[in-house]
């Protein structure tokens, strides 16, 4: 399964433990997001080191793997669909990753539920993929 992530999702695992890890590393997951979204981790590093008591090392390490995992997509390869995504997107906030999800056809992990009021991307939630996944 092919999915954009959204970063509220990363952040929340960085933040609490939950099935978020272990989904995120299913083998069947392919994972693609906006080339910005290491650029927010860099912003708000340190209010994430704050809140999760993680050391700078073991926050730059999960960066590290991250990195690895998720595919990012240069901002070029979907400028000519902005305005498709600006037209279905319910939060302007979030136009990259419905951009993106158009490009590749495929849906977006979030749990922001506002992004559900559309029709054209399907958006799941970590719920969602647990039962998926089985997990």
């Amino acid at each position: 399964m092919d999915l954009v992530i959204d970063a509220n999702i990363l952040f929340s695992i960085l933040i609490k433990y939950e099935n978020n890890e272990d989904l995120l590393f299913q083998e069947d997951l392919h994972i693609f997001a906006p080339e910005f979204l290491f650029e927010e981790f860099e912003k708000y590093k340190s209010l994430i080191l704050e809140k999760t008591e993680r050391e700078e090392k073991d926050f730059d390490k999960f960066l590290g793997i991250l990195k690895k995992k998720i595919k990012i997509i240069p901002n070029e390869e979907i400028e000519l669909i902005i305005e498709e995504a600006k037209s279905i997107c319910p939060d302007e906030k979030d136009i990259d990753y419905f951009a993106l999800a158009l490009k590749l056809k495929c849906g977006i992990w979030s749990n922001d539920k506002e992004l559900k009021e559309q029709n054209k991307i399907k958006v799941y939630s970590t719920n969602d993929l647990i039962q998926s996944f089985k997990i």
